[in-house]
């Protein structure tokens, strides 16, 4: 059972974090793909290849902010050993 406050929980193996399990770190995600289409028809990748790159650079690193804020503190995990 994870905390309340925990949009994204820590992924069991390896790195990182899982899919969300609050409805809001959906919300982020669901935001997060809408604005990668955005970035698509706004930076066309085969005319603006270094604007596309730069944008979605930024928007994972907002992403991950966010799963590093609204998530269980992220550690190199082997399993079920918590």
């Amino acid at each position: 059972m994870q905390p309340a406050n925990i949009w994204f929980p820590a992924k069991r193996y390896g790195w990182g974090w899982g899919l969300p399990v609050a409805w809001q770190g959906w919300v982020v995600l669901a935001a997060f793909a809408l604005l990668i289409v955005v970035g698509i028809i706004l930076f066309p990748p085969r005319r603006d290849t270094v604007a596309f790159v730069l944008y979605v650079v930024a928007l994972h690193g907002v992403l991950v902010g966010v799963c590093y804020v609204k998530g269980e503190k992220p550690s190199w995990r082997w399993g079920d050993d918590r």
